[in-house]
């Protein structure tokens, strides 16, 4: 039996935003590992290729916990964000414009952009990785769905943050 089974709600919940924020750390660690050794650019093209991999596996585990069937448009990736690790741990809101056609993802504040700034290094500029990142776990869940970046760095404008804008092939946006 592990120590788990005898958490109250509360206590799990703990954990989970512990589990998210030992994630990301491994996460961060090894990026930093890579850049040292390899430098920026080839971390960034490892991290990418990470990702490309990790994010569709992520959706299918959270379309599995949430009972989501492939295919569940933009409510199901509205869900599905709602349910990755970095929700517990990143504050970010869900908009919906043009009559709920196009779903916009941002994130208010990013812990990872955060720490660098702390530790005195510059903005990671993730906007590549996040095209990487958020197309596949959009595309797994449903493959009509588009992606497409609003603001991320190194956009001036993203400030250390991001905004995402999901629509569904096909469909009009306003």
């Amino acid at each position: 039996m592990t120590e788990y089974a005898e958490m109250d709600r509360e206590q799990l919940l703990q954990a989970l935003t512990a589990f998210a924020k030992n994630w990301l750390a491994h996460d961060g660690s090894w990026f930093l590992a890579a850049e040292e050794r390899l430098g920026i650019d080839t971390a960034i093209e490892l991290d990418a290729a990470a990702w490309a991999k990790f994010a569709p596996a992520e959706a299918k585990r959270a379309m599995e916990l949430l009972g989501l069937a492939p295919g569940g448009g933009l409510e199901a990736l509205a869900r599905v964000l709602g349910a990755r690790m970095y929700a517990l741990i990143n504050p970010y809101r869900i908009e919906w414009h043009s009559d709920r056609q196009a779903l916009r993802f941002v994130t208010e504040a990013c812990r990872v952009q955060q720490t660098r700034r702390r530790k005195g290094l510059p903005d990671f500029p993730c906007k590549s990785v996040g095209e990487v990142e958020f197309a596949a776990l959009a595309r797994t869940v449903d493959p009509r769905i588009r992606t497409r970046c609003l603001a991320c760095p190194p956009d001036p404008e993203a400030d250390g943050a991001c905004a995402w804008e999901f629509t569904l092939a096909g469909e009009s946006r306003g």
